[in-house]
């Protein structure tokens, strides 16, 4: 799941990018409105957060011209303006959720978790493929009943080859999905994963590859 974060604050801007890839997420940081828009308009983010007050302007105003312009992107706002006005000027806007600073970080990941996931198709909270059991609420894996330590990338990666489990997966779509502008899409990045993702599911193998196009995770047959 990818995310956009835009923040000017110098030093909360980067906390919070590194606290929400901590949590398994490929996240954008802008620090202007003008930055956000060409960001949102050349990649494809699950969730924007916002703070509002910009060296531009407003985040609402970014809101709004989004909604205006048709985009269900779900919004965050991530601000310090916590007052009852402020929050209905928000959601009157088009914003989806709104947190106020200070704020606990594990109820901002949950919250961007779950505004990421409703512009998705309605999942199970367990995804199984033959043997492979993903608990995505405690956001573990087992293998023939075994539980496996996998990073956050791995996660993220293994998540969305079950969610389209028997459909080949191109590196292009891995890449939008769970690495963000930092990434050079010319790496092996993609293949790495991979590679690390088989040694530790073991035999029998159940990533497959298609060559010249990308992945696909299958039950053993």
């Amino acid at each position: 799941m990818r995310v956009l974060v835009v923040e000017d604050d110098p030093e909360l801007g980067p906390v919070v990018v590194e606290g929400l890839r901590a949590a398994g997420f490929a996240v954008d940081l802008a620090v202007r409105i003008d930055e956000a828009d060409l960001k949102l308009d050349v990649n494809t983010y699950d969730c924007l957060v916002a703070d509002r007050g910009l060296p531009d302007g407003d985040a609402l105003d970014l809101v709004r011209d989004r909604r205006r312009a048709g985009s269900t992107l779900p919004v965050l706002l991530l601000t310090a303006l916590g007052t009852v006005d402020d929050r209905v000027a928000g959601f009157e806007h088009g914003a989806d959720d709104y947190l106020v600073k200070p704020f606990a970080f594990a109820e901002l990941t949950a919250r961007v978790r779950s505004l990421c996931r409703r512009g998705q198709p309605v999942r199970l909270p367990e995804l199984r493929v033959g043997d492979l059991e993903l608990d995505l609420p405690r956001r573990r894996v087992r293998r023939a009943g075994v539980l496996l330590t996998l990073t956050a990338k791995e996660f993220g990666v293994l998540e969305t080859l079950m969610v389209r489990a028997g459909e080949v997966v191109t590196r292009s779509e891995l890449i939008d999905s769970c690495w963000d502008e930092m990434s050079d899409p010319m790496s092996n990045v993609v293949d790495v994963v991979i590679a690390q993702l088989r040694r530790k599911l073991g035999p029998p193998e159940l990533i497959g590859t298609v060559r010249g196009v990308g992945y696909r995770i299958a039950g053993p047959e």
